[in-house]
Order: structure tokens, then sequence, then C-alpha cells
């Protein structure tokens, strides 16, 4: 007569769903909490947003910091004895989530924001209920991490566009990194919205983020919708921003200060709002460019 074999725990197989708040110290104890509460496995995705509008953005390095966040997360749990995989999707996070639950049997979904005043997806009051809806009868949680204003990291948004290049918006950004730690994220408004590339504007933010990067300041860009506010806001109310430096030449030559950009996003904004003058190039007349 055989032995009587003892019945073996199938982990459960948890979605974990977050982007900049991966690998927070909140969101690893809370899946280590639940490891201890019986066997699983851990699925580990970090959504990149579409930009908006069709507007070009630079996946490349976006997806990249998300992708060692992935790693970083990955290696936290497996650390802590949790199987776990993961990867990067694009297409923002409700996309990500239906992708994953066609794909593969999920019996559990965690989803990881920072806190509401800084959290894009909880700005866009949709997304968590989305997200608990697609979960369906899987036990679903979401975890706050606050882990980046503990530790003083900041995301800094920069909208500049001929003045990108200026050394006074570059020194001014120098300036910030070496106060903490902080990530920028450079918008250049795209000067013709009836063209599909912007080449000068390209090609003056990639210089921008050569510069930086070469210097280890970690900086992202993308061309954006060519009203500066409109373009501030979009990424404002996606994900978290917590200063914003809004750079111009000065006076009358700017037309983003004609239309008073600057004050309508220190009113409307919710962060603090500097605002860098750049000089005039060279023998360059006054006129209406920015």
């Amino acid at each position: 007569m055989s032995e009587r074999e003892e019945p073996v725990d199938v982990p459960a197989a948890v979605l974990v769903v977050a982007n900049e708040t991966l690998a927070s110290e909140d969101l690893v104890d809370a899946v280590r909490r639940r490891a201890a509460e019986g066997p699983i496995r851990a699925v580990v995705i970090a959504p990149v947003n579409e930009p908006r509008s069709g507007y070009v953005v630079y996946r490349n390095s976006r997806r990249a910091s998300a992708g060692r966040r992935v790693d970083r997360m990955v290696d936290a749990l497996r650390d802590a004895g949790i199987p776990a995989h993961g990867e990067v999707y694009e297409g923002g996070p409700v996309t990500a989530v239906e992708d994953v639950l066609a794909q593969e049997p999920i019996d559990e979904v965690f989803v990881s924001t920072h806190p509401e005043e800084t959290s894009g997806w909880l700005r866009r009051k949709n997304v968590l209920s989305e997200l608990a809806r697609l979960s369906g009868d899987r036990p679903f949680t979401h975890v706050v991490s606050d882990d980046a204003a503990r530790r003083g990291d900041a995301n800094v948004l920069v909208v500049a566009n001929e003045t990108v290049l200026g050394e006074r918006l570059l020194d001014r950004i120098r300036r910030r990194a070496e106060q903490g730690p902080a990530a920028f994220l450079i918008v250049c408004p795209q000067s013709d919205p009836k063209h599909e590339t912007h080449p000068e504007a390209e090609r003056r933010l990639r210089a921008a983020l050569t510069v930086l990067r070469d210097e280890g300041i970690e900086a992202h860009g993308q061309i954006a919708h060519p009203d500066p506010y409109t373009a501030a806001m979009e990424i404002i109310g996606d994900e978290r921003v917590d200063e914003l430096i809004v750079s111009t030449f000065p006076g009358e030559r700017s037309g983003w200060l004609r239309r008073d950009v600057v004050e309508r996003l220190r009113k409307d904004a919710g962060v603090p709002v500097e605002h860098v003058t750049a000089d005039l190039p060279a023998g360059d007349p006054l006129g209406a460019a920015l």
C-alpha cells in the first residue's frame, strides 16, 4: 500500500501594478505580508503612459527607467523568498492590466500609487475604480506609498521650447539636482501643430538631455501640446509632479508671458512654479517667437 501524498499548496498568482512606487518599502512590505499568509508568486508590471494626443515622447528613456524599477522590485521579492518576474507595459495601467489578465491566470491584484495629491493615477478619478472593476472577484489591494516624500525625491517638470538649451535654464536644473534627489521631465511644446514632425524642437531637446545626462542628471523629455499651459497641466494630471520650472525669453520677446502662462500655472498647477528667464540670443531682434 503506497503512502498517501500530502497535498501541495499551489502559490497564488499576485499581480503587482505600479510605476514610480515600484520597489518602495510600502509596496514590498505589503507583498511580503501577503506571502506570510500563504505561498504566492508575483507578476510585476510597470505601465508606461502613452503621450496624449499622439505627441512624440522619448519612450526609450522612460521605458528604461521603468524597467530598472521592475528589476529592483523583482529582486526585492526574490530576496524575500517570493518567486517573481516582471515586465514594462506601454499604454497606461488599465490597458496593461487588461492585457495581463487576458494572458495568464491571476488570483489577486495589488496596485500601488503615490498619495492622492501627487498621484496621476488617482487624479484621473476613474483609473483605480477601473482597475478594481477589471479585477472582478479577485481580492484587490491598493497600497499608497509615500517613500519618495520620505526620501526627499522630487519629480521636476520643466517646460521650455527655444530656451531649452539656454545656460540659465541648464544651470537652474543643475542647482536643483545638487539640492537633493530629483528627476526632470523636460517638455517642449511644439511650435507648429500643423506638422507631424518637429525636427528643430527635437534637436534642441535631445541636445539638452544629452548635456544633463552626461553630468549624471536623470532627465527625460517629450514634444508636447503646442500650448504650454495645456502641456504642463496634462502632465500634472497624468503623473506625479512636485515642482515646475518654466523657461521663457524676457518681456515682450515671450509669447508665453504675453499670454500670462506662468501666472496661470502658479494659480492652477498645485505645485511650486519657478520662472527662469533666458538670455536673448546675440543679435536676435525682438519678435513674436518664444
